[in-house]
């Protein structure tokens, strides 16, 4: 019965698989294994206290965490898991195939998991598939880039670490058993190591000044691995922050400053795939102030513009990603003019670039209203000015910007062929799912939400007004300052981010601590390896050949044996200590005694 496996533990099957299967074998096994594992999530029974645990040590562990929020979020994963999989089906070699099922995979195992254990160890298993997807595209830049992500991801898991030990130990403490201190549920900051935890997730959510990795891996991965890693981590970090930290006001400042600062980098940015990552990380700042907010109205909006994020983020990632795959370019000062030899792809990057900017029918609309109504009816006015911004602002950077450089602008001379028939099939249908959910919210997205927010009406005469206009007046700006030469222009640059500090001082900070610590880490082992350990072998290997000597020669000499037969002896016993004979096995006799003693 499929409800009693872990839908994980099929996507992990489904990465073994990929290495032995070859062909149109591995084709329909990447096809099929998404709807198996889709199945199964439909078969598991409602279980918010978890089933299929099991021990370890004095925990019980819960692989299978049942609910209405895991379930939407499962959902989604696996949907996007089969439409990456129709991406990447032009991909031979098997590699990419098993790190999307590996990164999915242990996606699910957060999104289930019932403790933080399970959660921790899933959680630290998605970092390889992210890395693996990057280095599969073999470039130079890319294996730097998947260094840079290890290791920024390595800090963040020894944060959530450190903070589990001391939540769980805490908990303990008080008396709760060792079972209720490892449950997966809200924490809270009320402790140090609950900050630990927050940290340890933050990084994944990319907050600002800790975003960079992001930016500087999400560019360099593959055509098709990308879309997976635009779903994945930022989005289990908002799971993992819904279930422990929803009501925390400092969500609310930190999710505006995500959703606002990208806006600047991603204006000047001419690597189009980066413009889509800082535009990733400001709609995730959407979702982190619907945490912080926590009414019913704003946790289905996070919800909701998951689903919505993931979709119309993934569409443009594949639509940049076919002209990657076509032309070989990027930049948008090499590109343009591409609506001539790629029409497909270009209709498909607009719907994805009109629901990223919550054009009425698509699905940006239905769900980003939610977070922007729950944000004023709250009387945050200075975060839903924020957001009105932020809303402008993506729709520049990535409704209009993506679309315009790419497709229309000037004409690049490129011509090429459409892109091929599994990346078309992909984004039609990803296409499909954006304007039928904003279409038809109600009767689609709304009723899978937590909190049942079926009633919710985005479709009011006000909503759809202040929408519209937002979005004309954008467009009726950037047209004017393109007409009069004050829009940035697209240059060949490199923007420096939060990571420049440390690529600039890192090296520094590297010889410092090179020098001190290193420097009392060599004089600590001259003198406690060389000296004084030196010291204690040598006694240990000599000093019962000395004792031996002490005791024996007086005794030959009394016996009036002959002198050069008593230095023939003496001889004997250095020859043995030397070669590592007896005496040190005296010692370790002796030394066994002693404790003997002591311990009696």
């Amino acid at each position: 019965m499929t409800n009693n496996i872990p839908p994980a533990f099929i996507f992990f099957f489904g990465a073994i698989l990929m290495t032995v299967l070859k062909g149109k074998a591995r084709a329909t096994a990447a096809l099929m294994i998404p709807v198996l594992a889709f199945i199964g999530v439909c078969n598991l029974p409602m279980a918010p206290d978890g089933f299929l645990s099991y021990q370890f040590l004095e925990f019980q562990l819960e692989l299978c965490r049942v609910d209405k929020i895991s379930l939407i979020f499962s959902y989604i994963f696996i949907i996007i898991t089969f439409i990456g999989m129709i991406f990447m089906m032009h991909v031979k070699k098997p590699l990419e195939y098993g790190a999307g099922f590996l990164y999915a995979g242990s996606a699910l195992g957060v999104v289930f998991a019932g403790d933080l254990i399970t959660m921790y160890i899933f959680w630290e298993m998605l970092t390889i598939g992210a890395v693996i997807m990057v280095l599969a595209r073999k470039s130079s830049t890319s294996i730097g880039a998947s260094m840079r992500y290890c290791m920024v991801h390595i800090v963040g898991g020894m944060l959530l670490l450190a903070g589990i030990a001391m939540h769980v130990h805490s908990g303990i403490s008080t008396g709760l058993s060792p079972t209720d201190a490892i449950a997966f549920k809200h924490i809270g900051l009320n402790s140090t190591g609950s900050w630990f935890i927050f940290f340890g997730f933050g990084i994944n959510c990319a907050w600002p000044f800790l975003h960079s990795w992001l930016t500087a891996s999400y560019p360099e991965a593959t055509a098709g691995g990308v879309v997976f890693m635009a779903t994945f981590t930022t989005k289990t970090a908002i799971y993992v922050l819904l279930r422990s930290f929803q009501g925390e006001e400092l969500l609310i400042w930190i999710g505006m400053g995500m959703a606002t600062f990208p806006i600047f980098f991603a204006v000047i940015e001419n690597d189009l795939r980066r413009v889509l990552a800082y535009s990733l990380i400001n709609q995730v700042g959407f979702m982190v102030i619907g945490i912080g907010i926590a009414t019913e109205l704003s946790l289905d909006g996070v919800a909701a513009h998951v689903v919505s994020d993931i979709l119309f983020k993934s569409l443009l990632f594949m639509s940049m990603g076919a002209v990657l795959y076509r032309t070989g370019k990027i930049k948008a000062t090499e590109l343009g003019g591409l609506y001539k030899s790629m029409p497909w792809t270009c209709l498909f990057c607009c719907i994805g670039a009109a629901s990223i900017s919550a054009f009425p029918l698509f699905c940006g609309f239905a769900s980003k209203s939610m977070i922007m109504s729950a944000v004023a009816s709250e009387g945050y006015t200075m975060v839903w000015l924020a957001l009105f911004f932020a809303s402008a602002g993506v729709f520049h950077h990535a409704g209009i910007k993506i679309p315009f450089f790419a497709f229309f602008g000037h004409d690049s001379g490129l011509r090429v062929k459409e892109a091929p028939k599994n990346m078309l099939i992909a984004m039609g249908i990803t296409s499909v799912l954006c304007i039928v959910i904003g279409t038809f919210p109600n009767q689609t997205l709304y009723q899978f939400l937590p909190n049942k927010a079926a009633e919710y009406v985005p479709y009011t005469t006000a909503h759809v007004v202040t929408q519209l206009q937002l979005l004309f007046f954008s467009a009726l700006a950037f047209a004017m300052l393109m007409l009069a030469g004050i829009y940035p222009a697209e240059i060949r640059s490199v923007n420096l981010d939060s990571d420049w500090f440390y690529r600039i001082y890192g090296k520094y900070i590297y010889i410092a601590f090179d020098k001190s610590l290193n420097g009392i880490n060599k004089l600590s082992h001259k003198f406690f390896i060389d000296e004084l350990l030196g010291s204690i072998s040598h006694f240990c290997s000599h000093g019962p050949a000395h004792l031996i000597l002490f005791i024996f020669t007086p005794l030959w000499t009394l016996q009036g044996m002959p002198e050069n037969e008593i230095n023939e002896r003496r001889k004997k016993i250095y020859t043995k200590v030397e070669a590592g004979a007896f005496p040190i096995g005296i010692t370790a006799v002796l030394a066994i005694i002693f404790i003997a003693l002591f311990l009696y």
